[in-house]
C-alpha cells in the first residue's frame, strides 16, 4: 500500500514506507555524501524520506528512529527489550493493565529530564482527535494512560489486546517542547528533540538528513559520530554513488545489488521481510468483486516466475500477509499456479471468452484497470506480469501509473498494486487490511474486503493472550482468503543492502514494509565500532 502511515494506513512514518524509485535525486556531486569513508562517519543512501520527524504524527512508531526511544525496543531477533522502561511491563491477569517502570536518569538531548509525564503526553496527544496521526487506530485499545509518580506509567485497556506491548516501541516526545506547539505544524515536526542515540543537525528535504552522536545518550555515546541519510530516489543513481565512494551503504534492488557481489570492500546484507506486494480486488467493481474472478486470478498468477525473474530469487511467493516461513503461516493455504483450473472456475461461473479471448458475463466484460505509483519500477514490473498472466485466463488488465494523489480517489473501484507487511504481530497488518469496519478508511482495507468470518477471527486473534487461540484465529483468516481472496498476494520481498566493510556491528532484523530508513543494516548504528586494522 502507499505509506501505511499516510492518511489512514497503520505502518511506518509518513512516506518512509514506500520505495518510490522516482526519477529525481540529490546532486551526485553535492554535499549529501560528505564524510563518506571517514572512520567515525557513515553516509547511506535511502529511497524515501519521512514527511515529519515527530512521533506524535507517526515518525518512528515501529522503532529504530535514531532520534528517539520508546518504552521498549526490538533486539536483533525482534524480541522486545527494555528501553526507556527499565523492564518489560507487568501485565495484570485480565490483560487490561500494563505497568511500565521507567529508567531513571535519562535526559532529552537538550538536557531536560525524561519522566512519566512525557509518556502520558505522547500517548494522549496521539489519541487526540485534533492530531493528524493516521496510525492512531493502532492504539484504540487504550482507555487511559496515567503516571504513577515520576517513574512509572500505567496503561489501562478497553479490552485485552494481545500485542499491546509491541505498540510501546513508539517513540516518546518531550512535553516541555512539543506540548507548547501546534502538534500538526509546529517546529517540532522538523526540528525534533529526543532521548535517542543521535541528534538531528540538519534536514534538507529531498536531499539528506544529518545526525550527530548524542554525547549524553543513556546507552552510551555512539562510536559513529556523524550519520547521514542521503535521499536518492533513483535506484541507478544510488548504485552509482555507492560505487564511486560517495556512499558507505545503500538499499538496492536485486539486479543492482548483484553488481557488488565481487567487491571485496563491501558486504551485501539480505534482510528477510514481511514486505509483500499484492493486487487489490475492489469489492465494488463488477469484475473484481466477483468471487469466481478473484479465485481464478489467485491461481492464474505465476508467483514462482515473479520471484525468479523480477526478484532474481531475493524473495518468495506470497499467499497472504504472513510469509510462508513464519510460524503464523497456515500450511496448506499455498495456491500453486494452475491456469487450467483458473479457466474452469471462470467457465463454470459463466464468464465466457469472446472472439478476442477476453471473457464476459451478462454483458460485463472481464476487464479492469490496475494502478501503480509512478516511478516505482518494482511495482510496475509486478503489475505488468500480473496483467500478462490475467490475460492468459481471459481477463484484461490495463496497467496505469500515477501519483498517490491520483490513485487514492480511484481505489474504491480500481485495482492497485499495493504493499505492506509487519513482522511484529499478525494483528498489525491483517486487522487493518481485512477488517470490513475499516473499508475505505484511507489506505486501510483498500479492497473494501467484507467477510464476517474474517472479521470475527481478527477480533479473536487480537483479544486473546492464548497462543493456541490466536493461531486458530489466523488460520481461519488465511483459509478464508483461499475461498474468497480480496487481494492477490504476489511476493514477499527480501531487502538488499550493500555496505562498506569497515565496521563491526552491522546486521539485519526481520523487516517490515519500510526499508532503508528505520530498518536496514544501520538499524543499530549506535552500537557500530570501526574495524581494527
Amino acid at each position: 500500500m502507499k505509506a501505511r502511515s499516510v492518511r489512514g494506513m497503520a505502518g511506518a512514518a509518513a512516506a518512509a514506507v514506500i520505495v518510490t524509485g522516482a526519477a529525481a535525486c540529490s546532486n551526485p556531486g553535492g554535499g549529501a555524501a560528505a564524510g563518506a569513508g571517514a572512520a567515525d562517519s557513515a553516509v547511506v543512501g535511502i529511497a524515501t524520506e519521512p514527511e515529519s520527524l515527530s512521533p506524535l504524527l507517526g515518525y518512528g512508531k515501529d522503532g529504530n528512529s535514531k532520534i528517539f526511544d520508546g518504552l521498549l525496543a526490538h533486539d536483533a531477533d525482534m524480541k522486545l527489550k527494555p528501553a526507556l522502561a527499565e523492564a518489560l511491563p507487568e501485565v495484570s491477569a485480565d490483560g487490561l493493565t500494563y505497568t511500565y517502570p521507567l529508567r531513571r536518569g535519562v535526559k532529552f538531548s537538550d538536557g531536560r529530564p525524561f519522566g512519566a509525564k512525557d509518556v502520558v503526553f505522547t500517548y494522549r496527544t496521539i489519541l487526540d482527535a485534533k492530531t493528524n496521526n493516521a496510525s492512531k487506530s493502532e492504539l484504540d485499545a487504550i482507555a487511559e494512560v496515567a503516571a504513577r509518580g515520576e517513574n512509572a506509567v500505567v496503561f489501562t485497556l478497553k479490552y485485552p489486546y494481545a500485542p499491546f506491548a509491541e505498540r510501546t516501541v513508539l517513540p516518546i516526545a518531550p512535553e516541555h517542547i512539543a506540548g507548547g506547539q501546534d502538534v500538526n505544524s509546529g517546529e517540532f515536526t522538523t526540528r525534533p528533540v529526543g532521548t535517542g542515540p543521535y541528534v538531528l543537525t540538519a534536514w534538507s528535504k529531498g536531499e539528506k538528513l544529518s545526525f550527530k552522536a548524542n554525547p549524553s545518550y543513556w546507552g552510551g555515546e555512539p562510536a559513529v559520530k556523524k550519520f547521514t541519510m542521503a535521499v536518492i530516489k533513483d535506484d541507478d543513481v544510488r548504485a552509482t554513488r555507492l560505487r564511486s565512494g560517495e556512499l558507505d551503504g545503500a538499499v538496492l534492488p536485486p539486479n543492482l545489488a548483484k553488481g557488488f557481489a565481487a567487491d571485496k570492500t563491501r558486504k551485501t546484507y539480505a534482510a528477510k521481510s514481511f514486505d509483500y506486494r499484492n493486487v487489490t480486488l475492489p469489492t465494488e467493481h463488477p469484475v473484481t468483486g466477483d468471487t469466481a474472478v478473484r479465485r481464478a486470478l489467485d491461481i492464474a498468477v505465476d508467483r514462482g516466475a515473479l520471484v525468479d525473474k523480477l526478484l532474481e530469487g531475493a524473495g518468495k511467493a506470497a499467499y497472504g500477509p504472513v510469509p510462508t516461513g513464519s510460524p503464523w503461516f497456515t500450511a496448506g493455504t499455498e495456491r500453486p499456479y494452475d491456469l487450467a483450473r483458473a479457466k474452469k472456475i471462470l467457465d463454470d461461473a459463466g464468464w465466457i471468452p469472446g472472439a478476442d479471448g477476453i471473457r464476459a458475463k451478462n454483458g460485463v466484460r472481464a476487464a479492469f484497470p490496475l494502478w501503480y505509483p509512478s516511478g516505482d519500477k518494482l511495482r510496475q514490473d509486478h503489475a505488468l506480469a500480473f496483467a500478462s498472466d490475467a490475460k492468459k485466463a481471459g481477463i484484461q488488465v490495463t496497467t496505469e501509473s500515477g501519483s498517490w494523489e491520483v490513485i487514492e480517489p480511484r481505489m474504491k473501484t480500481d485495482a492497485v498494486l499495493a504493499g505492506g507487511g509487519s513482522p511484529a504481530d499478525p494483528d498489525f497488518d491483517q486487522y487493518l487490511t481485512l477488517n470490513s469496519a475499516l473499508a475505505g478508511d484511507g489506505f486501510n482495507n483498500m479492497a473494501r474486503y467484507d467477510n464476517p468470518a474474517v472479521d470475527k477471527a481478527l477480533l479473536d486473534g487480537r483479544r486473546s493472550a492464548d497462543p493456541a487461540v490466536r493461531k486458530a484465529a489466523y488460520d481461519t483468516v488465511q483459509r478464508e482468503l483461499v475461498k474468497n481472496p480480496g487481494y492477490v498476494y504476489l511476493t514477499h520481498i527480501d531487502h538488499l543492502y550493500v555496505v562498506a566493510d569497515r565496521w563491526d556491528g552491522p546486521s539485519t532484523q526481520t523487516e517490515p514494509h519500510d526499508h532503508g530508513l528505520g530498518t536496514g543494516p544501520w538499524w543499530n548504528i549506535g552500537s557500530w565500532k570501526p574495524k581494527q586494522k
